[in-house]
């Protein structure tokens, strides 16, 4: 039986992107009834990219269900010194239950699963970030109550995030919208799929320039910083190129009256939204934020059952 990994959310089917979502709600409703689960196995938390959220809600994840998380940076594995990913691979399935890997290549994430005979989390690259959009759709199925249907509208850099948001959706049945400049829409081979994903599903996916014309009627906004980890020296051209694009009350009260608004965070108020916006009524971001846990124990379970 080969083993399973969370690469990408393509990696799930929608009968399994629900089930999580089902966990999840129970992870996060009777939390205690979970502890053991893990007890006795060890899960190694490989990070090269600063994290909050994510290296909370894994290691926190990790110990909830009784197991034990390893935490290393780039500079304490071999790995840092050159030893092939492979090799590191190998090693680490003898010793551990499983890898979260957060790093900046996605090909060194698929040559670390492609290796390892345990389960490999994805907790991002830059191409993907499978664990926030999961977050995101818990986030939206808990205040709306349902998912298929919801028209969901991103706004600005076609990322990482996006990249795993509009998979995600494209399960679901969702009605995924992106507004994003030229030179920053989002990945055409991605979009491509996401779309025969969500079409074979009752969803759709739109590719926009226009903030507004992407924002009208949605019932969720979705918004990302404009200057990712490791952009620092684009800052000026980014925010040049991202004009225009801000998460104003007045964008956003274009969109369905009961309208929310995500952000994964962290969030930079008065670039990518505005501060009345994210600290405003509409916006889960906080629910959001905790719901990556309970995603998380979702699917430490579902990869370590």
């Amino acid at each position: 039986m080969s083993t399973r990994h969370l690469i990408t959310i393509a990696d799930l089917t929608a009968p399994t992107l629900l089930a999580l979502l089902e966990d999840a709600r129970s992870a996060k409703a009777n939390p205690a009834a979970l502890a053991g689960h893990l007890t006795g196995r060890t899960v190694l938390l490989h990070f090269t990219k600063a994290s909050t959220r994510t290296r909370i809600s894994v290691e926190t994840a990790v110990a909830r269900l009784g197991g034990h998380p390893i935490f290393t940076r780039s500079d304490e594995l071999q790995l840092g010194r050159g030893e092939p990913i492979a090799d590191t691979a190998k090693v680490v399935s003898r010793m551990c239950d499983a890898i979260v890997i957060r790093t900046h290549s996605h090909g060194d994430v698929e040559e670390l699963a492609a290796n390892a005979t345990i389960p490999v989390i994805n907790a991002l690259t830059d191409d993907h970030h499978p664990l926030q959009a999961l977050a995101d759709l818990m986030t939206l199925e808990e205040h709306f109550g349902v998912l298929a249907g919801l028209i969901v509208t991103w706004i600005g850099d076609g990322n990482n995030v996006f990249h795993s948001l509009a998979q995600a959706c494209a399960l679901a049945g969702i009605h995924v919208r992106i507004a994003a400049p030229a030179g920053y829409q989002p990945d055409a081979s991605i979009i491509a799929a996401a779309t025969a994903t969500a079409t074979a599903h009752g969803g759709s996916v739109t590719v926009l320039h226009d903030p507004a014309e992407a924002v009208r009627g949605a019932n969720a906004v979705v918004t990302d910083v404009f200057v990712s980890m490791g952009e620092e020296a684009q800052y000026e051209q980014k925010l040049a190129a991202f004009a225009g694009y801000q998460v104003t009350a007045e964008l956003i009260n274009l969109a369905a009256d009961d309208a929310v608004f995500l952000h994964c965070l962290p969030a930079h108020r008065g670039e990518e939204v505005a501060a009345e916006v994210i600290d405003g009524p509409r916006s889960l971001v906080w629910d959001e934020a905790e719901n990556r846990l309970h995603t998380t124990v979702a699917v430490l379970r579902y990869l370590l059952d």
